[in-house]
């Protein structure tokens, strides 16, 4: 998994609405980057309605929210819609933003093991290093620290 000083990796994704979306876009800005396992599910539901509440928040001091998960664009536009999320949401589907980033680990319930994503999030400066890196999400109450920390660069 990344860690503290790696640079954003530039990878390629889809946005909610099909288009390109890449990373690249926020070299010279902060931005945090948050992984999901799966849209539409309870933790990742109430993770992503945290950070749209404080959206308004981390737009006034210029650090940009972008949510990833394997899910396809389809499915990230109809989870925005019907909880009214305004941060963006990003697709990678083919996994190269997970494996980039580290957040596609072996996971276990009930005994059994299986490749998953790790929610994580990672807050980068200006100059594209990771400045902090939260690697096993707990969702409440992590976007407010996640603002926290954004609004010390």
């Amino acid at each position: 998994m990344l860690e503290a000083g790696d640079a954003l990796p530039d990878v390629a994704l889809k946005d909610a609405e099909g288009a390109d979306f890449n990373l690249a876009r926020y070299k010279g800005a902060p931005v945090a980057v948050y992984f999901y396992p799966k849209a539409d599910t309870p933790g990742c539901t109430s993770e992503a309605k945290d950070f749209t509440e404080l959206a308004g928040d981390f737009a006034r001091i210029g650090v940009p929210v972008v949510g990833i998960s394997k899910d396809k664009p389809a499915k990230l536009k109809k989870f925005a819609d019907k909880y009214g999320l305004t941060v963006s949401l990003a697709s990678d589907e083919p996994g190269d933003a997970c494996e980039a980033f580290g957040t596609w680990v072996e996971k276990s319930l009930y005994g059994r093991n299986y490749m998953g994503i790790a929610r994580a999030t990672f807050l980068f400066d200006a100059s594209g290093k990771a400045v902090r890196v939260w690697p096993k999400v707990k969702v409440k109450g992590h976007a407010a620290e996640v603002l926290e920390a954004a609004k010390g660069l």
